[in-house]
């Protein structure tokens, strides 16, 4: 798919000062990613899945939130394509990741980032089932994404696939870290839970141009299976 020669040809190489960062999602038509909390729906057809994998293989790390891994015991793997497999990294403020997840399984090792004063115990006995637990300062939308990205720079991870969910998605919106955007669009209406979990532009007074919200610059669509995605760089107000 041409997005991800495009993404391929931009991503900086170790060292780096910060990894490249690609947003990547699927929803309905009007934007849901779910009927209803922590309870999974798959939205993207076969053909998709396949090029999301295609996507992952190109990005050194992939990132998720603690409840996507609660809610949905993913892999984070590149397996539809044969890899390369991208090493993830999962948002956990509290620490609150299962014994049993499958990311503990994973041939990279999961890196969990969390916050700065985590249970001694609780980081020994991840750390003794091959995790990188790795304590962050903590910003008004949880895990300092700044201070991440450092270390993940520092790691010689130096292009980030951000899959989610709708708190970690907003979340770098409105930190502006985000380069491109790969956006799967099944065509249902399911009128559940939002892609995104608030404004990504925050202010007293409600902005009431569109233009004052981040967007994309020279984007595409591709009809892809049943789905549609649409892709391009991100561009920020001001």
């Amino acid at each position: 798919m041409e997005t991800i020669e495009h993404i391929r040809a931009s991503r900086p190489h170790p060292p780096c000062s910060r990894p490249l960062v690609t947003l990547s999602y699927a929803q309905s038509l009007d934007g849901s990613i779910a009927v209803r909390p922590n309870a999974p729906l798959a939205l993207s057809c076969s053909e998709t899945k396949v090029m999301t994998h295609a996507l992952r293989a190109v990005h050194d790390a992939i990132l998720v939130g603690i409840n996507t891994v609660l809610a949905d015991n993913p892999k984070l793997t590149a397996r539809r394509v044969g890899g390369p497999h991208p090493r993830p990294v999962v948002l956990d403020t509290r620490l609150r990741f299962p014994d049993e997840a499958r990311l503990l399984h994973h041939p990279k090792g999961v890196i969990i980032a969390t916050g700065p004063h985590p249970s001694p115990a609780r980081v020994q006995a991840l750390r003794q089932r091959g995790a990188t637990v790795l304590p962050l300062p903590l910003s008004d939308e949880g895990i300092d994404l700044h201070a991440l990205l450092r270390e993940l720079a520092n790691l010689d991870l130096c292009a980030l696939m951000v899959e989610g969910g709708a708190r970690v998605l907003t979340s770098f919106l409105r930190a502006r870290l985000g380069d491109w955007l790969v956006l799967t669009v099944t065509p249902h209406l399911v009128g559940g839970v939002h892609a995104l979990s608030g404004p990504t532009e925050l202010s007293e007074v409600p902005p009431a141009e569109v233009d004052t919200f981040p967007g994309l610059q020279a984007w595409r669509w591709t009809p892809m299976g049943r789905d549609m995605v649409v892709w391009g760089r991100l561009a920020w107000p001001g």
